[in-house]
């Protein structure tokens, strides 16, 4: 039996291919590092959703549409939003998403995107004792987001984190992937599978790891020595935060292009914390090598992910909520994809258990 599913294929899919071995995103015949530099986030949900909706309309309009969907998510949970405030931030996002209508329709999923990219700062500011922000229809999709964070409008920071929704969007059939695809096969509501990727997503194994990265290297840095705390940490049995990877034998292809996005951050605190990361980078990869000779553990997506959200004014209690309003869009396509075969995902197990004594 292969452990964890490791190498068994599940699905057959037309929306993205993790190449482990090179070093390779492909997301809809595209290459990641292509569509980070020349599509916005909205035009890439447009591609992800080509052939599943039969309604999809061109690019320019899916975008004015996502834009309405913010406001009418907005509206939805407005009332609701101070006790949802009471829980922890991701929490209360997912309990948000929870009350978008369980349709098929692309108006449906439209609302899911929308609903964590709403929920996330609107509850943040509540919960530093502020009024929340209401969305923009016209604005884009991640700027009006961190608009609605910060009150204030920044292009080049919006910017940063559209590259970052892109990056994010799709990854093979990861955890919460699969598990929205599982929900999806029983012919549930979208809303349905969507919860299934959220619930996956939590987990410090998935999508919960790039806020301990801020932890290591405020500890780093406390600490003044790179080499030394990351030896230290290998030798007490815990983890270097942001490296190594399930799939990927090389570098993960999202760390370099979200290394290249938060080299543009126009702010000289940014460019400091860049600086430093670098260095226990360095450090982290050298240290890494020696240790654990026979293993392969480079750089992965959450090493620059939590320098890019700390910078774009995030805290880290919310860096998995951001992460799941990009996975969303890749969530509802992979949700229809799998709608769309008609058949149920129901694999086998093997029973290792006692044997009861059926002779009479």
């Amino acid at each position: 039996m292969t452990s964890g599913l490791d190498d068994v294929i599940a699905a057959e899919t037309v929306l993205s291919e993790v190449d482990g071995q090179g070093g390779h995103l492909t997301i809809r015949g595209h290459a990641l590092r292509d569509l980070a530099d020349r599509r916005d986030f909205a035009s890439v949900t447009h591609l992800l959703f080509d052939g599943f909706f039969a309604d999809l309309p061109g690019e320019k309009e899916l975008a004015a549409r996502l834009g309405r969907a913010r406001v009418e998510a907005f509206e939805r949970v407005q009332a609701l939003l101070p006790a949802l405030a009471k829980l922890s931030v991701y929490d209360g996002m997912r309990a948000g998403t929870a009350l978008m209508p369980d349709g098929d329709a692309l108006d449906d999923a439209l609302r899911l995107i929308a609903a964590p990219a709403v929920l996330t700062p609107a509850l943040l500011r509540l919960r530093r004792g502020l009024d929340a922000v209401a969305p923009n229809a016209e604005a884009g999709h991640a700027a009006d987001m961190l608009a609605m964070l910060t009150g204030t409008h920044d292009r080049d920071l919006g910017a940063v984190l559209d590259t970052y929704l892109v990056t994010v969007c799709d990854h093979g059939l990861n955890a919460s992937t699969f598990a929205a695809r599982v929900v999806a096969s029983t012919q549930a509501g979208l809303t349905s599978a969507a919860l299934a990727g959220l619930g996956a997503l939590k987990g410090p194994l998935h999508g919960g790891a790039p806020g301990p990265v801020i932890a290591m290297l405020d500890a780093i840095a406390e600490a003044g020595e790179a080499t030394e705390w990351l030896n230290r940490e290998l030798a007490e049995g815990r983890r270097i935060m942001g490296f190594g990877h399930r799939i990927y034998r090389v570098r993960d292809p999202r760390a370099d292009v979200l290394k290249t996005v938060v080299r543009r951050i126009p702010d000289g605190a940014a460019g400091r914390r860049l600086a430093f990361a670098e260095t226990v980078e360095r450090a982290a990869l050298d240290v890494l090598r020696r240790a654990k000779p026979g293993r392969v553990l480079q750089t992965n997506v959450e090493f620059y992910t939590a320098l890019l959200l700390e910078a774009a004014g995030f805290p880290e209690e919310a860096f998995t909520c951001v992460f799941a309003a990009g996975r969303m869009a890749g969530w509802i396509a992979h949700a229809r994809e799998q709608q769309a075969t008609g058949r149920l995902i129901r694999p086998q197990s093997r029973y290792i258990g006692p044997v009861p004594d059926l002779v009479a």
